[in-house]
């Protein structure tokens, strides 16, 4: 007799342990530090787009997370990310960029991390078969000299700098034939054969070796380390995502692969072939001749 009642109570204790089971089964709670389905967008300047596409993906494999690459000139990048109001990190060619974009009130508080550095150079052909040795070979009459956009690029205002303070604009300028609108446009119009020359990146060489080929300006002649950094966006639906994806690319899982690539990521290094009075990074003043 004591029994029974025993049993229905214990035939209660099972329902419910029953109905509390699939909500304890569902699975275990992601580890900390992943990210499975979430999402981050990044506007980058073409320049560091062979080493970002790496980097990207090693972090996607790591997290789980979607990195979405956006890529063009970092004027352009920047004018998307402004109009849009869209994006989770601006990772412009150059840091001159990131001083715009703050005035622009695009970027969250905090300071960018940088990531390498850029030294204008002149990209010809592989083999070099015009024998251009210099910046006033630049001026030859018929050669055909390639850029990037001033108004958008930041090698074209590089180069506009360079050859505004060698006296060289209008002998060069005869022979200017396009401006490209952005880092990788400027360098594959040597990859194309449409230009003899460009001024362009050092990293020109590395992106299409069997094509390209670089001669180095004199140290007194680079004015201008080029810092590529990058910032999280003001009003990015991702922050936290945003800055451990920038803490990755600038750490040394990132740094290797930016090595790997030609970038410089020592700013000794940078500056030994740099002028020593050489600006690291800001907007060089475009000339209204070149507006």
């Amino acid at each position: 007799m004591v029994a029974q009642p025993y049993g229905r109570l214990a035939c209660a204790v099972l329902l419910l342990a029953a109905l509390l089971v699939p909500a304890c089964t569902e699975g275990p709670e992601p580890p900390e530090g992943t990210w499975a389905g979430r999402q981050l967008r990044v506007f980058a300047g073409s320049a560091i787009q062979p080493a970002l596409v790496e980097v990207a993906g090693l972090f996607e494999a790591q997290t789980g997370a979607a990195v979405l690459l956006h890529f063009g000139g970092s004027g352009t990048m920047l004018s998307q990310i402004a109009l849009t109001g869209s994006g989770d990190l601006y990772l412009p060619g150059t840091s001159d960029f990131l001083d715009l974009a703050r005035e622009r009130g695009v970027l969250a508080p905090g300071d960018p991390l940088t990531l390498a550095y850029l030294l204008p150079v002149i990209g010809v052909a592989r083999g070099n078969p015009l024998e251009i040795q210099g910046l006033a070979d630049l001026a030859r009459p018929g050669l055909r000299v390639g850029m990037g956009r001033p108004s958008s690029v930041c090698v074209g205002r590089y180069a506009v700098e360079i050859l505004e303070h060698a006296g060289l604009t209008a002998g060069v300028g005869r022979n200017l034939v396009n401006q490209a609108e952005s880092g990788s446009k400027t360098a594959q119009m040597l990859s194309l054969g449409l230009v003899d020359a460009v001024l362009g990146w050092d990293v020109f060489d590395d992106w299409d070796p069997a094509r390209i080929e670089t001669v180095t300006l004199r140290p007194q002649e680079v004015l201008r380390i080029g810092v590529v950094a990058g910032a999280v966006v003001r009003h990015s639906s991702e922050p936290q995502l945003a800055h451990e994806f920038l803490a990755f690319v600038s750490g040394p899982d990132g740094r290797d692969v930016f090595l790997r690539h030609g970038y410089l990521t020592d700013l000794a290094r940078a500056r030994a072939l740099a002028s020593p009075q050489a600006i690291l990074g800001g907007i060089p003043e475009l000339p209204a001749a070149w507006r």
